[in-house]
């Protein structure tokens, strides 16, 4: 094994904003090369506000294993948008490589927080118009 190799412990202050956005949302990166971190896959966490929804998009090559940490998530997907799953806090959630896709809060009071796996090192977001869905 290499001397080199190292764990690294990334504290919430040093997360970086400046990753990916897709409107609506706010992307933390934890675990990512701006940050000094060479893997080859990206983490990081994903905030929507109480009653506010992301924008339609996709991550172009990239899986997405998601752990809902808190909330409540509407999730609506497809050619058409025509496809919609709730999850909650505790439940996984896997969204395939180059599937449009929006998060939705329905609630009033609590944003929703997601721990966020991408399937590389740098993340993909592919933000659609918002009138490909009827």
């Amino acid at each position: 094994m290499s001397s080199a190799a190292a764990i690294h412990i990334v504290s919430p202050d040093e997360f970086d904003r400046a990753t990916a956005q897709t409107p609506g949302s706010e992307r933390r990166a934890a675990i990512a090369s701006t940050l000094g971190i060479a893997s080859a896959i990206w983490g990081g966490l994903f905030e929507v506000e109480p009653e506010a929804r992301t924008g339609i998009h996709h991550h172009g090559e990239q899986e997405t294993i998601a752990y809902v940490l808190s909330g409540v998530s509407e999730i609506r997907w497809g050619a058409k948008g025509e496809h919609t799953a709730r999850a909650k806090a505790g439940d996984f959630i896997h969204v395939p490589a180059f599937l449009p896709h929006m998060e939705i809060n329905p609630s009033k009071l609590e944003p929703f927080l997601w721990v966020v796996v991408r399937s590389t090192a740098t993340p993909v977001v592919v933000n659609l118009p918002d009138d490909i869905w009827p």
